[in-house]
């Protein structure tokens, strides 16, 4: 087998007794990197802080994936101009900072007759956002319509 020493260097092609005399001589663990290799490599470290230094890896690796986050805003069919204008600027902050969002319009008892003025406000609201994001297919589902709006 190929052993890589302590320090990183190579120590050459050697034979397993040999190998683990030199883990024994230097108080180190022997460990195989590659058994597909030919001849399989191995290499002479500390087992504690080899498992210490793939943990510190891994957690630096979920730290920089990055989970997509959705956003909601609801909304009325006979929302004010004022409070669509802020809900409007809430949802262009959220698709500024590259998040997904969800817009929902809720309907109480008889608004449900008059869907498609939420369909207009979904599309007004969508029209207003293009230049950050692009908007699904609007869904109907029970007494709502949902959008979803992909940063862009």
């Amino acid at each position: 087998m190929r052993l890589i020493d302590g320090e990183g260097k190579q120590a050459g092609v050697v034979t397993i007794e040999n190998a683990r005399a030199m883990a024994l001589q230097s108080g180190l663990d022997l460990l195989l990197l590659s058994d597909s290799a030919v001849p399989p490599v191995c290499k002479l470290v500390d087992f504690g802080q080899f498992k210490y230094q793939q943990q510190k890896k891994e957690k630096l690796n979920r730290k920089n994936t990055k989970s997509q986050v959705t956003k909601e805003i609801k909304l009325g069919p006979k929302i004010s101009e004022h409070d669509y204008q802020v809900k409007l600027n809430r949802g262009k902050e959220f698709l500024a900072k590259r998040f997904k969002v969800k817009i929902s319009i809720m309907f109480r008892g008889r608004e449900i007759m008059h869907i498609d003025l939420g369909r207009n406000l979904v599309n007004r609201f969508i029209q207003d956002v293009s230049e950050l994001g692009n908007g699904s297919e609007i869904v109907q589902s029970g007494k709502s319509l949902v959008v979803i709006v992909n940063p862009k």
